[in-house]
């Protein structure tokens, strides 16, 4: 079980050197450049890449507030470490600008609000689909050692069988989807077509602090820290499997030390699942609140859109990689629910959630 966020940088320093001499790609010295490092999982995997000891250079959507999203939250001793780059994703001179010089690219850039994606799916093809094409030719052209492209469990849709492989069948059941299976059918053609060293990160839903507002879990901790005792939320039946983010995070590194991921698919997630509404009844437990769940049908998906059971098999992540989530089984969910809940109340009052509202 994991008692804190993060463990000491020397521990991180002697897992790096047990790699080496376990013949994983050898990332010592070398440039990695994180897209999306602005955002929830992204910040996660800048402190977790920092604190392993490597050289980060971290491209942030430009905005005329000079912010980096969640990057501004960081400790100084992490962000007085990384190179930032302002930027967009859908300029494939401003990607390949900012490619330059590294080794490694892992990609995270992406729109991800599902319902978002029902009002403005062109968006999704844009950034998602033609974003995931910039980074893969510009590492083509630059000859880019590694590129772990980001994938997602929803491009599964409904399971058909679980625990999920990944071998099971791709179902676009949401614009998002979609475009996520467009981007990763791009990622992994540049492989087969051009040799480009490129593995595919499936995380399943990835849970912590610093998570949007938009997502379950953060909506009923900011409901409930509200005041709040009738909670307005969508579909309780659907089932999950929710991975910590920090596990999420060393995931991601684990599969760009690996050798034997270039060319594959492989999942992320924690093998437990969990229906929605176990899940709030989880939450309010934690929370010592008694509550009521109020379906609003704004938070509800088309009926043949929502995804209605996920469920991670993460033995190829284990067999390819050696990663294994911390945070596993209930005892694990609960260790990470309450982590998140104690990040959400100490930071309330600043991190401009707004719980009144549904947010898309």
């Amino acid at each position: 079980m994991v008692t804190q966020l993060w463990p000491h940088y020397s521990f991180f320093n002697l897992v790096n050197k047990l790699s080496l001499a376990q013949n994983t790609f050898n990332m010592f010295g070398k440039k990695i450049l994180i897209t999306g490092a602005d955002g929830f999982i992204g910040s996660h995997l800048v402190e977790q890449t920092v604190l392993s000891g490597y050289t980060v250079r971290a491209l942030v959507c430009y905005n005329s507030f000079g912010t980096w999203g969640w990057l501004d939250a960081l400790p100084a001793e992490v962000k007085n470490q990384i190179e930032v780059v302002m930027g967009d994703i859908r300029d494939s001179y401003g990607v390949k600008s900012a490619m330059k010089g590294c080794e490694i690219v892992l990609h995270l850039a992406a729109l991800i609000g599902i319902p978002y994606s029902y009002r403005s799916p062109d968006s999704y093809i844009d950034t998602n689909v033609k974003g995931t094409l910039h980074i893969v030719q510009a590492a083509r052209e630059l000859g880019v050692e590694k590129v772990v492209h980001t994938s997602t469990s929803e491009v599964y849709g409904t399971a058909k069988y679980v625990p999920i492989d990944e071998n099971h069948p791709l179902q676009g059941q949401s614009p998002y989807s979609a475009s996520k299976i467009g981007a990763d059918q791009i990622a992994m053609s540049f492989y087969t077509a051009f040799a480009v060293p490129v593995s595919i990160i499936r995380p399943f839903n990835t849970y912590g602090p610093r998570q949007s507002a938009r997502a379950l879990i953060p909506t009923v901790i900011m409901q409930i820290a509200a005041g709040n005792r009738i909670i307005k939320l969508g579909s309780l039946h659907p089932t999950r499997d929710f991975t910590f983010v920090t596990d999420t995070a060393k995931g991601f590194l684990a599969i760009a030390e690996s050798e034997k991921s270039v060319g594959e698919v492989i999942n992320v997630g924690s093998n437990f699942e969990v229906s929605m509404a176990e899940t709030v009844n989880l939450i309010a437990e934690l929370m010592n609140a008694d509550i009521e769940i109020d379906l609003d049908a704004k938070r509800i998906r088309p009926k043949k859109s929502e995804v209605e059971r996920l469920w991670a098999n993460h033995q190829k992540a284990l067999a390819l990689t050696n990663w294994r989530p911390e945070f596993s089984g209930k005892a694990g969910f609960e260790c990470g629910l309450k982590e998140t809940i104690n990040w959400f109340l100490e930071n309330q009052d600043h991190v401009g959630y707004k719980s009144e509202m549904y947010h898309v």
